[in-house]
């Protein structure tokens, strides 16, 4: 090439100057080999074009294309190459090609701000490039051209089911490949673990997208997916070697990938081999860019175990360092290693075990029991051994468990001891870097339930129960998990510091299987302590299933609500009053990796109450509703009372429109310890149950209609459950009965029910022969006619007596008119017949009642009588 120079003379450039290309092939699969000057336009005299390879031409891993010659080299030491692939494994910066897409996917008539979604963006965070956080749909692009069939690889880290994660591939028209269909929803990893996907490539232009996106309702801030390792196969050739990142070496010519350096060594970029540290005051671990200072031996760097039983039945405490140790305890402040402690009888064997004079406990022989205190005895007659582990002391780990720890990135923890046995309890170990999962596997070969329930309908086969407690100075996460045949799956987990609680799961399958506690603390705290103490108290037994009246499951969803940029989403609540004691837990579920992926399995929660977000199919452009978002809100059940509070919770049937009704309510209180960031201490869930017979036996659940969301500060939950299954039982008190008129001769009779259900049944109606006028009407209508006649018959007597008083008194006056006076009287007069009648009335002994009243009649007229005389005296 002969650059032009400013004093118009000429000078031969280097090689430097150009490089070489090859033309895309033609239709006979011949290519050119053509020189391109770096700075077109500014050289002359280029190398001819030359006949280039074959277009199936590629060089083998470990090699690179030398232009030139055309001719396959071995990369020389300190550097790699993967022959026809190129890989994407540091991410410091978002690697040349690369381009971040957002957009805001809403089929909402509410029209969206285009710049809302504008600072959102894959970002690289070193070994590996994280998502976005929000709601905007971001997906990572790169597009690539292929010589030939190959394929992609990425490892990917996708724990929140509130992020919908997919992979999909276009053509050069903006064309999805159809192939890519059924594997376009990633499926969900476990905490910690990175999964791996790969899809075949066509020998043209691929556009390869990963798009997440978000569904943060509320305050909550997703998850991000990470990923790394991205590999494309099918390039025709590496026309350069890639040198070893810091940390990496290779030290042979000719390789196709770096090593990481060995502990207490590092090294620079392009490294064909690693820089031992000065050990007695640095260190560095695997995979080290630097060395770093060691610092002075603290209490955090050891730990205590506790030794073997010996053959006295004694044990003590040793104190151990962590490994690999990088304190120094010759440095000023250090702390020393404790001196082992004192000799001390062992703890007792785990029930169903027991000691046989030996440093160990031994499992019971089979038809035979212990508590772990005495020997092990003959079940008695009749009755059989209750199969099943129980863990209470932790002397040495059991045969049938495991400890260990695990790290993609520190290969190094897996030679350490992820828990500790400590007495009455086994705690999590120190690790050796932040991110280190801390494992404790419980193997179980199956289940066996006693004879006298094997035969019973429900569906619990065993359950296990563990107590358990973290205390973080950082941020730490502990993960309760089951490990099939086929698959894992995470149970449950507790984010940050945690109270002492118990927990509990019901196995429905028979089969075997192993459970998992992986604790892990991260490194998003960068200004406190990483040191971290978890323990654990756990023991499986077998229980036979009961179901109780309460125990059915109801659901309520309410909404339409919509978020901060108008996706329209529900709340559905599902409601279990007795959880595993009934008809079973209630179940939220994410189909989110299940709409495509027929193997794809859904997580699922189980909880007492559970709450999920449902997004319609029209609310994000996808052909079904989603479910997402499953949360507890009922971990444990405190009680059930008809009081107004219970262990601080406080229940408010003021907030629901019907009132009470005679027969008390009945609130259940739930509590959840899984903090938020509202929620320090959890939440916490009152459901009420009111009688309504109305409603029949699975009823209806309402909230309160100031907070339709079903809480008023999202920290307290309140459901009102009408239900006739509230009602008390039906007795006899509950009815009362009612008579009817006489109609056509019959008596009908029937009853009404009061606020019960159940108990006992409604009598059946009855009838009875009746007249239609009574024994009593006719006694009754016969003593009043007998006292009307009576009293007619009074009053005319009266009247008649008076008539002759009269007349005889006014012949007295006459008479006295004409005498002047009248001589006095010798003796009282008796009129005629009058001495008769009192003849008579002495006769009878026992007067009736018409003579009783004639004899007063009687004794009335004959005062009347003397006064008269008396009067007439007088005069």
């Amino acid at each position: 090439c002969l650059q032009e120079k400013g004093w118009g003379g000429t000078l031969t450039s280097s090689q430097g100057d150009y490089y070489f290309e090859y033309t895309e092939c033609d239709s006979t699969g011949s290519r050119w080999r053509v020189a391109i000057p770096q700075r077109p336009g500014e050289c002359t005299g280029l190398p001819d074009p030359v006949q280039g390879t074959e277009c199936t031409f590629s060089c083998a891993a470990g090699q690179f294309l030398e232009m030139t010659a055309q001719e396959c080299r071995p990369c020389a030491a300190g550097s790699y190459s993967l022959g026809s692939g190129i890989r994407f494994d540091e991410w410091d910066d978002i690697p040349p090609g690369f381009s971040s897409l957002a957009t805001y996917l809403d089929n909402s008539p509410h029209e969206q701000d285009g710049s809302a979604c504008n600072g959102s963006s894959w970002t690289a965070q070193g070994s590996y490039v994280e998502s976005n956080r929000d709601e905007c749909s971001v997906a990572l692009v790169y597009a690539v051209h292929l010589k030939k069939q190959g394929f992609v690889s990425f490892d990917y880290q996708y724990v929140d089911n509130n992020v919908f994660f997919e992979f999909f591939i276009q053509n050069d028209q903006c064309q999805e490949m159809e192939k890519t269909g059924d594997k376009k929803w990633m499926k969900l990893t476990g905490n910690g673990e990175w999964g791996n996907h790969k899809v075949s490539l066509q020998s043209s232009t691929n556009v390869l997208y990963w798009r997440t996106t978000g569904v943060a309702v509320g305050a909550k801030v997703v998850k991000p997916v990470l990923l790394k390792n991205i590999q494309i196969e099918g390039v025709a050739y590496m026309s350069e070697c890639l040198p070893c990142k810091p940390g990496m070496f290779s030290n042979a010519p000719g390789s196709s990938s770096c090593e990481p350096c060995p502990r207490n060594t590092y090294s620079g970029r392009g490294a064909s081999s690693c820089t031992p540290c000065n050990t007695s005051s640095h260190y560095a671990l695997e995979g080290a860019s630097t060395c770093k200072t060691r610092p002075a031996c603290s209490q955090k760097d050891y730990f205590q175990i506790h030794s073997v039983c010996d053959e006295e039945g004694k044990t003590q405490i040793l104190y151990k360092w962590i490994e690999p140790k990088i304190c120094l305890e010759e440095s000023p402040g250090a702390v020393a290693l404790p001196p082992s402690g004192k000799r001390e009888p062992c703890p007792p064997c785990n029930p169903g075990f027991y000691n046989n004079n030996t440093p160990t406990c031994l499992p019971c022989p089979q038809g035979t029991y212990s508590d772990g205190l005495k020997e092990c005895q003959p079940c008695p007659a009749g009755t059989e051994p209750a199969l099943g582990y129980e863990y209470m002391w932790w002397n040495v780990l059991p045969a049938n468990m495991k400890s260990s720890c695990f790290n993609v990135a520190n290969t190094k923890c897996d030679d350490m001891n992820g828990w500790e046995v400590a007495g009455d309890h086994i705690r999590s170990g120190a690790g050796g870097s932040d991110n280190d999962y801390l494992i404790l596997n419980l193997k179980v070969p199956g289940f066996r339930l006693p004879t006298s329930v094997s035969g019973t309908s429900g569906t619990e086969v065993g359950r296990i129960t563990f107590v358990f407690e973290t205390i973080c100075s950082a941020d730490c996460e502990l993960y309760f998990m089951m490990v099939g045949i086929r698959s894992t799956s995470v149970v449950e987990s507790w984010e940050g510091r945690r109270e002492k609680q118990s927990y509990m799961h019901i196995m429905t399958k028979n089969a075997s299987v192993s459970y998992t506690w992986a604790f892990q603390r991260t490194n998003q705290a960068k200004d406190v302590s990483s040191h971290t103490h978890t323990y654990t108290r756990a023991h499986i037994h077998k229980r036979i299933h009961v179901q109780t009246p309460l125990g059915s499951i109801g659901s309520i969803m309410n909404g339409p609500s919509f978020t901060s940029k108008g996706t329209k989403y529900y709340h559905l609540f599902n409601i279990s009053l007795c959880g595993q004691e009934g008809h079973g837990p209630a179940v939220c579920t994410d189909n989110v990796t299940d709409l495509s992926d027929k193997d794809a399995t859904a997580t699922v929660v189980e909880a007492f109450i559970c709450q999920s977000t449902i997004i319609p199919s029209e609310g994000r452009g996808f052909k079904a509703a989603l479910s997402s978002q499953p949360i507890s809100l009922a971990d444990s059940f405190l009680g059930a009372t008809v009081e107004k509070s219970l262990s601080g919770v406080i229940a408010r049937p003021e907030l629901f429109r019907n009132p009470p009704t005679s027969v008390p309510d009945v609130s259940f209180f739930y509590r959840s310890l899984q903090a938020t960031a509202s929620c320090e201490k959890g939440r916490n869930t009152v459901v009420t149950l009111r009688c309504n017979p109305e409603q029949g036996a699975k009823g209806e659940i309402s909230v309160p209609r100031e907070c339709p969301a079903g809480t008023c500060d999202g920290c307290t939950f309140y459901f009102l459950w009408e239900s006739s299954s509230a009602c008390p039982l039906c007795t006899e008190a509950d009815y009362h009965h009612v008579e009817g008129v006489c109609r056509a001769g019959v008596q009908c009779g029937w009853v009404y029910p009061r606020l019960c259900s159940g108990g006992l049944s409604l009598p059946v109606k009855r009838s009875v022969p009746c007249e239609a006028f009574g024994l009593w009407l006719k006694v009754g209508t016969s003593l009043g006619a007998f006292c009307a006649i009576l009293l007619l018959s009074l009053t005319y007597y009266f009247w008649k007596k008076n008539k002759k008083l009269e007349f005889k008194y006014s012949k007295l006056v006459i008479s006295a008119n004409k005498e002047a006076e009248l001589p006095a009287a010798d003796s009282c007069a008796i009129m005629e017949g009058e001495g008769e009648e009192m003849e008579d009335e002495v006769l009878y002994t026992k007067p009736s009642l018409l003579a009783k009243l004639k004899a007063i009649a009687k004794k009335v007229y004959a005062i009347l009588h003397t006064l008269s005389l008396h009067s007439l005296y007088i005069h």
